[in-house]
């Protein structure tokens, strides 16, 4: 601002000089308005110094508007301030010249009587017009801002009983004064997502928790059929080598169902209580699918379900591949697990528009809007009752969307005509 007024003072004092300098003609328009401006030269002066340092307020405001720093709400507030500020002193310096000009023009048409008071007080106005000018700007000044100040109190003070009120009563909108209706509009928009968060962690809690109930209801069964059976082993030492054949396979078989609950245990506890992070580098992902591909051949098999594979060669990728991996793992053991038998499970990998698109696509029953926009949610399954065949944690595919916006990603999921598709879409230039 200094610099700023050294510059104005230089102009204008360049400016007189010139114009004293220039031979004038009496009644040329230039002539005329250089003699206005040298005959109310502080009543221009400060026109033009309040104008300028408007503009320079204005522009830095707007500046610093940019600051990611500073909130969205301060910055619109804070432009909006200072624009009505500056256009009011603005307007009001040029009200005050203007009607001293005017004034001017009008009294000096008049008749006056020389002995008169009302000449002498005109008379003393004139000698002393730019003291009297300063003096109105000065308390119209003072006045302006003092109103500034307490309005801006008066909204500091309707903000903090909002804010208190919000508190209390976060369901109720808040509402504010004219003059900062736009923060209310702003407040209300936080007030309704943290509504929205609140509500969903909610649900994800209460998902939480009767997973771990229904988890720990589960263990009891398999457990009770290992301790049977190996009870059994113990006090039958004479049973035949094919019974106890048996009933080792029926124990193993519950212990490895029991090691399957614990490990979802285990998944639940770490989803909530670590932060993922990618260890990356350069893997082609065509062959880590080809992979995938023959491992699992033998698991579809099992479940009379086979292949339908059509993976791209030669796409390379930037990543982290044990957790991508993990990913296209969930995918397809979804997609074997709600599959109809005898049908085929779709898995095709291209480069779109240096894209990588990865879509795993299964025939089973159709899955329905309503359960479909939930389904990456954590802790949420798409069959409400557990079953020992298809029972997890409900984690699988929102840990996988978690891993897939990590690596700048896209998934989602499509489902119709008893047909389930997940499309992963990732970016091959991330680095």
């Amino acid at each position: 601002m200094c610099i700023y007024t050294v510059v104005f003072a230089a102009v204008l004092v360049v400016g007189l000089a010139v114009g004293q300098e220039i031979v004038w003609y009496k009644g040329d328009l230039f002539y005329d308005v250089f003699s206005l401006i040298r005959g109310f030269l502080l009543l221009v002066l400060i026109e033009a110094w309040l104008v300028g340092a408007g503009i320079l307020f204005l522009v830095m405001a707007l500046h610093k508007g940019k600051n990611k720093t500073v909130s969205h709400i301060v910055q619109r507030f804070r432009q909006r301030t200072l624009s009505n500020y500056f256009i009011t002193l603005v307007l009001y310096t040029a009200g005050l010249i203007s009607l001293v000009i005017v004034s001017r023009v009008v009294i000096m048409g008049i008749n006056w009587d020389v002995y008169s008071l009302l000449y002498r007080l005109f008379l003393f106005a004139e000698r002393h017009i730019e003291g009297i000018f300063l003096i109105a700007w000065l308390l119209g000044f003072i006045i302006i801002s003092v109103r500034l100040v307490y309005r801006l109190t008066g909204y500091l003070d309707k903000t903090a009983e909002a804010t208190k009120g919000l508190l209390s009563d976060p369901a109720k909108p808040v509402t504010l004064p004219d003059g900062i209706k736009g923060l209310q509009d702003d407040i209300n928009g936080v007030r309704e997502r943290f509504l929205e968060s609140a509500r969903l962690a909610k649900e994800a809690e209460q998902r939480k928790n009767d997973l771990i109930v229904y988890l720990a209801h589960d263990l009891k069964t398999p457990l009770t059929s290992v301790i049977g059976y190996l009870t059994l082993l113990k006090d039958e030492p004479d049973i035949s080598p094919a019974t106890r054949a048996k009933y080792t396979g029926i124990a193993l078989d519950k212990a490895m169902r029991l090691e399957e609950l614990i490990n979802e245990f285990f998944d639940v506890t770490r989803f909530n209580l670590t932060a993922m992070t990618l260890q990356k580098e350069r893997i082609s992902l065509s062959r880590m699918l080809e992979q995938l591909v023959d491992e699992f051949t033998p698991v579809l098999a099992q479940q009379s379900l086979s292949w339908d594979a059509e993976i791209e060669s030669d796409i390379q990728l930037f990543c982290d591949p044990d957790k991508l991996e993990r990913v296209f793992d969930n995918l397809i053991r979804n997609a074997a697990n709600y599959s109809y038998k005898n049908t085929k499970i779709s898995l095709t990998l291209k480069n779109d528009q240096n894209k990588a698109v990865i879509t795993v696509k299964n025939h089973g029953q159709t899955i329905p809007p309503e359960k479909l926009e939930k389904i990456f949610q954590q802790f949420f399954r798409i069959d409400s009752a557990r079953s020992t065949s298809t029972g997890g944690a409900g984690l699988g595919l929102a840990i996988a969307k978690e891993i897939v916006d990590l690596h700048g990603g896209k998934i989602f999921a499509e489902s119709a005509n008893e047909s389930i598709f997940f499309t992963v879409i990732l970016p091959l230039e991330i680095t």
